[in-house]
């Protein structure tokens, strides 16, 4: 069993929860607004009860604690967090073992790109071209957002790596996709007929003997 299937917490928003509490001590709400001001909230599934529940589950494993409790005019009371000297060890073997080991991800489009060809030519390039519009719109608000946090002086490249990382990916998926809709219009792929065999390819024919009768399946 690895070191992740042992941890305590294994959810990555804890990775970033205290990733940011390296820094200085936080209180969830802040926590939340500095995941969205980075862009970090689409590397990381952050909402109001996730985050809470990520929050206790590290208190519990002893990874952060209580630094002090804090009251902002009217309202209610919040406790502020810091890392503890046992967070901050399993902070830097989390860390480096995500950069270290690749781990398998299974991205639903994935799933589908191996059926592309029930489509027919004109079906997958259709919505190969919709998704690579989408894809696009979503590459610029990366672009626009990571240039505007940058140009801002607030926070250095280091800290938004990871936006930096998703805008070469989006790159990397939008000319994929443009390539292989290219290649459905012009020809160069070509699915198979209907009833052919799968929408990988044709059936295969089945393997003879020397005196021309089927033979075996191997």
């Amino acid at each position: 069993m690895s070191d992740n299937h042992r941890r305590k917490v294994s959810n990555p928003l804890g990775l970033a929860v205290l990733g940011l509490l390296l820094e200085s001590p936080a209180h969830p709400h802040a926590l939340a607004a500095t995941l969205r001001e980075r862009g970090m909230d689409r590397a990381f599934r952050v909402t109001t009860g996730s985050l809470y529940d990520v929050v206790r589950a590290l208190e519990r494993a002893g990874w952060i604690e209580e630094h002090e409790r804090v009251r902002l005019g009217g309202r209610p009371e919040r406790t502020v967090y810091r890392q503890t000297e046992a967070g901050h060890t399993e902070f830097l073997r989390w860390l480096d073992e995500l950069i270290r080991v690749p781990a398998e991800e299974f991205p639903r489009f994935l799933s589908a790109v191996g059926y592309l060809g029930a489509l027919g030519p004109e079906g997958a390039a259709a919505a190969l071209r919709e998704r690579a519009g989408r894809v696009r719109a979503a590459l610029e608000e990366l672009r626009r957002d990571h240039r505007a946090v940058l140009e801002s002086g607030a926070v250095p490249r280091l800290f938004v790596l990871e936006a930096e990382y998703a805008i070469r990916m989006r790159e990397a998926e939008l000319a994929w996709i443009e390539e292989v809709a290219d290649a459905m219009e012009t020809g160069l792929l070509s699915p198979p007929d209907p009833g052919s065999g799968t929408p990988h390819g044709p059936r295969p024919a089945a393997a003879t003997g020397p005196d021309g009768t089927a033979g075996e399946d191997r």
